[in-house]
């Protein structure tokens, strides 16, 4: 994946993102490459984890949807819970 490809996921993400919290300043989205593969870690306010999440995982489901459209199966989506 070029790096073009990776800015415009993580993009997508959080632009998706910053409209459906309450807090759109706290969002932070990054592409993190390890071992296991790629992954766009979510960051959110802990008062929007749920917005995020969606009820019984539908939004978190159609965000992994759209990066799997854009960038193919080899990337996952994680929403990182902050208060851990």
């Amino acid at each position: 994946m070029t790096g073009v490809m990776s800015t415009v996921i993580v993009d997508a993400v959080e632009h998706l993102v910053r409209g459906i919290v309450d807090n759109p300043d706290d969002v932070r989205v990054r592409l993190v490459t390890s071992r296991r593969g790629r992954t766009v870690e979510v960051h959110v306010h802990p008062d929007d984890l749920g917005k995020v999440i969606g009820r019984g995982g539908r939004t978190a489901t159609a965000l992994r949807t759209l990066v799997a459209g854009i960038g193919g199966r080899g990337i996952r989506v994680d929403v990182v819970d902050t208060d851990q």
